[in-house]
């Protein structure tokens, strides 16, 4: 269905002529914050061999560190998907983003293992509203045969922070001091909020979208009227538990290759702070890929009249057919081939978490999106804090990651296995917001 005078959108996806391009814009902000949001969160998995001499904290403790990460965003996503909702993306976007940053400069100061995990819950707290907000942006902004592109575009945000850091943090380091690249790379996020504050509104109040535009992103079916829909409402839908259960499994294993790919570099093939760049720049470099192809080929399958369940479903097969293979990396010689596989696995995760990611917007109304996400994005992160501290006893028990990379390769498809089962066609859910 589209709306009247409105075109449909091309063979490939794009938009019909001269409807215009400024919701790109507001996808230009959402990339970077989320290259922000990980650039900040990524700094200590990159300094984590240095400061792990220089702090003295041991694997158990660098896992407990990064649980408290975990639980603040779990904690963070239990309201702040429902407060987005509530307030508006703007000024949502805005308050995550200073706590965040500030949070981020704080780790600056601490010189203990606590004082760590107390900024690292600050910043777990902060940065729990980016894909709550930016998916939720996504929604308002994008009509749905976009969505999936406009997210893999956004989510690949993450991918370049992950670049941009391990770049940016050995030479702060070295020639300033661990300290500094804390500050520097918190002090980005006020840089970004001075763009936002200018440029984002809502495309209905937006003074520099045309009317062609908007008729475009309005060209879906209208959703229902909104209203305040509680979360014990929303559990009782399977689609929301086919997202939970998804991020639930999968999500843990990014932040995995986030704080310990760094180490494992260092134990396994002697790299320092200064030899970690390339490695890692290749590796994140890939999942930029990974995470727009993925967009990409789901939004292109649709563009050829596959139904939208077949198309994210089948990106979402191939990606975990992809990501089995990391399953043989702890044995692995060659540091070569072992960034090869886990840069092929990390690029097929973020593929695989594009079209996770637009399932929300494909099966619930803009105004549930936020909150949706952030029961998933809680469930991740409950996930990610079973898995850290897991990881750090295990290391510090056998010094071995091969039962981590085991879990690594196999989570995928259990977890489309179990989405398959709750939404076979994945049938919008039937929301009665009274």
């Amino acid at each position: 269905m589209t709306t009247a005078g409105v075109e449909p959108a091309g063979p490939g996806g794009e938009s019909p002529a001269g409807v215009g391009r400024y919701r790109w814009v507001i996808c230009a902000l959402l990339f970077f914050a989320t290259t922000i949001n990980y650039i900040d969160r990524q700094v200590l998995g990159i300094l984590a061999p240095l400061l792990e001499k220089e702090i003295g904290w041991n694997e158990i403790q660098y896992g407990y560190i990064v649980t408290a990460f975990q639980a603040a965003y779990a904690l963070g996503l239990l309201v702040v998907g429902r407060l987005i909702d509530r307030y508006g993306t703007k000024l949502g976007y805005s308050v995550a983003i200073v706590l965040w940053s500030l949070a981020a400069m704080a780790h600056a100061v601490t010189r203990s293992a606590a004082g760590f995990g107390a900024a690292r819950f600050a910043l777990g707290l902060g940065e729990s509203a980016n894909f709550p907000a930016a998916v939720k942006a996504i929604a308002e902004w994008f009509p749905k045969r976009e969505r999936a592109f406009a997210a893999g575009v956004f989510n690949s945000g993450a991918n370049i922070g992950a670049v941009v850091a391990p770049l940016a943090v050995p030479f702060l380091t070295v020639t300033y001091g661990w300290q500094s690249a804390f500050i520097v790379t918190g002090l980005l996020g006020f840089l970004w909020l001075i763009f936002w504050l200018f440029v984002y509104e809502r495309p209905e109040a937006h003074r520099k979208l045309s009317p062609a535009e908007l008729g475009y992103i309005r060209s879906d079916p209208p959703d229902p009227p909104s209203g305040k829909i509680p979360w014990a409402r929303l559990l009782r839908y399977r689609q929301t538990w086919a997202f939970v259960a998804g991020k639930f499994l999968t999500d843990p294993i990014w932040w995995f290759y986030l704080y310990w790919l760094p180490k494992f570099l260092n134990k396994t093939y002697g790299l320092t702070l200064t030899d970690l760049g390339l490695p890692l720049v290749v590796i994140y470099t890939m999942t930029s890929i990974g995470s727009i192809g993925g967009g990409w080929l789901s939004s292109r399958f649709i563009a050829r009249g596959w139904p939208v369940g077949r198309s994210r479903k089948t990106v979402m097969l191939l990606c975990a057919l992809l990501i089995v293979p990391i399953v043989a990396t702890a044995g692995v010689a060659n540091l070569w081939v072992a960034v090869a596989l886990i840069g092929v696995a990390a690029a097929a995760h973020q593929g695989w978490s594009a079209n996770l990611f637009t399932t929300v917007s494909d099966m619930f109304p803009r105004y549930a999106v936020g909150s949706v996400v952030g029961l998933g994005g809680m469930a991740g992160a409950v996930g990610g804090m079973l898995l850290a501290t897991s990881a750090g006893f295990l290391l510090e028990w056998t010094g071995s990651y091969m039962t981590l990379f085991i879990i690594s390769g196999s989570v995928y498809l259990i977890a489309l296995f179990i989405f398959n089962l709750l939404v076979p066609d994945l049938e919008p859910a039937a929301l009665d917001a009274r």
